[in-house]
């Protein structure tokens, strides 16, 4: 969703990708500013669909899910657009689905921050009933890459970057569109668990992703949207007694934002963290 010059960059990098069977759609949630189109004449070679509004993460990611099982495929990366792969991150990831274990719902990259690329954004992650979120594993510690790391079970991936199997994506229906955006991702992480399949994260698999560095604030509506999809994640997947301290965190922990973002006049952010409660 406009987003022209950052999406150039990830198609570049699928285009480049060594994982002979790819194929890429390119989905374009109503750009107002006429991206999409310039993007869809920019790459020829990559399948483009118009939503024609903005349908949020959820909705947009659905149209791309529904058009993937349509053609049958086996796989279907999910991909934010502010990404760049490493060549081999897709093999890498469709290689990891091959474990015996059991079902395997979904596999995740190490994803690095794209304006550091020597710290680490997400390295496999579990989901929080106290905070209601998907925590990401060593976020902002620095990376490693001759350190020996393995791929592991894990109970929460993230939206920004994870292959699915297709039979999961199909039982589960993709993603939950109340949603819109954010915490999606944890409520899908859920429902593949709940069904009995396996999610993994593989170090080998990277990725750079464009995305605030650790400390920065986050926008109004990141903090209004996130907040209500963490009140209604837990509604969905958990008990009154288990959301219990959850609530009594949540409410704790807000109140405390509002007052900060009242005490230094950053009226924005103290009206989103409001509309966040209600």
């Amino acid at each position: 969703w406009c987003g022209e010059e950052v999406t150039t960059q990830c198609l570049r990098s699928l285009l480049d990708s060594d994982y002979p069977h790819l194929c890429t759609l390119l989905v374009d949630n109503g750009s107002p500013d006429g991206s999409g189109e310039r993007l869809r004449s920019s790459f020829p070679e990559v399948e483009f669909l118009q939503t024609g509004q903005n349908l949020g993460y959820t909705g947009g990611n659905n149209r791309g899910i529904k058009r993937g099982l349509e053609r049958n495929a086996d796989y279907i990366l999910i991909l934010n657009n502010d990404t760049v792969l490493d060549p081999c991150a897709v093999s890498k990831l469709v290689e990891t689905t091959k474990n015996p274990d059991g079902p395997v719902g979904g596999i995740a990259p190490k994803i690095l921050y794209h304006d550091d690329p020597d710290r680490i954004w997400y390295a496999g992650g579990e989901f929080s009933p106290i905070k209601g979120l998907g925590l990401h594993w060593r976020n902002g510690e620095l990376d490693q890459p001759d350190k020996a790391e393995n791929t592991c079970k894990i109970t929460f991936m993230t939206g920004a970057c994870c292959l699915f199997s297709a039979e999961a994506l199909r039982q589960m229906e993709g993603f939950d569109e109340d949603f819109f955006a954010y915490v999606e991702d944890a409520d899908l992480s859920l429902r593949l668990a709940g069904a009995g399949y396996e999610m993994y994260y593989n170090p080998e698999a990277r990725i750079l992703h464009r995305c605030p560095l650790p400390g920065t604030l986050p926008s109004p509506f990141q903090i209004r949207q996130r907040d209500r999809n963490r009140r209604r994640v837990m509604r969905k997947h958990s008990s009154l007694s288990r959301r219990l301290p959850f609530l009594v965190r949540f409410y704790i922990t807000r109140v405390m934002l509002f007052l900060r973002y009242t005490l230094t006049g950053d009226w924005e952010r103290a009206r989103a963290i409001v509309q966040g409660m209600c």
